[in-house]
């Protein structure tokens, strides 16, 4: 990451948050390695990338049907933007003050899912719904970022239809 960061500066990704309903429950669509690793759907944008294009195209290739049917995405609202201040791992909702050059940028997008959706889940992952009620306040479990989401989703009311 240094590196790349001498290279082109501050790293660029964006995740998508897909919701599903169960049972009258909104559940995040998380993306399962092992046994307690959990990701949101998306990842690093090219240099120059559109970040909306940059998602789509990130939610296609890790989604994408073999059958060769396109699907359409709908990127709603921002949902969030964390800081990487430095090389570490951790990543924060703000910019500390003391940081003038972030070396990464995360964006949380809302994603529209279909009715219906089909999606070819790559075969190390396991694509999981994790209800909000599980995911609030277990940073444990899910790290801040996923754990964060029912805070960052309350804004909006959702209509089961």
């Amino acid at each position: 990451m240094r590196d790349e960061f001498d290279k082109i500066g501050m790293r660029r990704s964006v995740e998508g948050v897909l919701l599903v309903h169960e049972h009258g429950l909104p559940h995040v669509l998380l993306l399962q390695l092992g046994t307690t690793f959990f990701k949101l759907p998306g990842g690093e944008l090219n240099a120059g990338e559109d970040e909306v294009e940059g998602l789509k195209r990130l939610l296609t290739e890790t989604f994408g049907r073999q059958d060769g049917v396109k699907q359409e995405w709908v990127i709603e609202d921002t949902i969030g933007n964390w800081w990487r201040p430095n090389f570490e791992p951790p990543q924060y909702p703000y910019v500390p003050p003391h940081i003038t050059k972030p070396k990464e940028h995360k964006r949380l997008f809302l994603v529209q899912l279909q009715e219906k959706a089909l999606f070819a889940v790559p075969k190390n992952y396991k694509l999981v719904a994790a209800p909000l009620f599980e995911l609030y306040d277990n940073s444990q479990g899910y790290g801040p970022i996923i754990s964060s989401l029912p805070q960052s989703l309350c804004r909006f009311n959702f209509i089961y239809m």
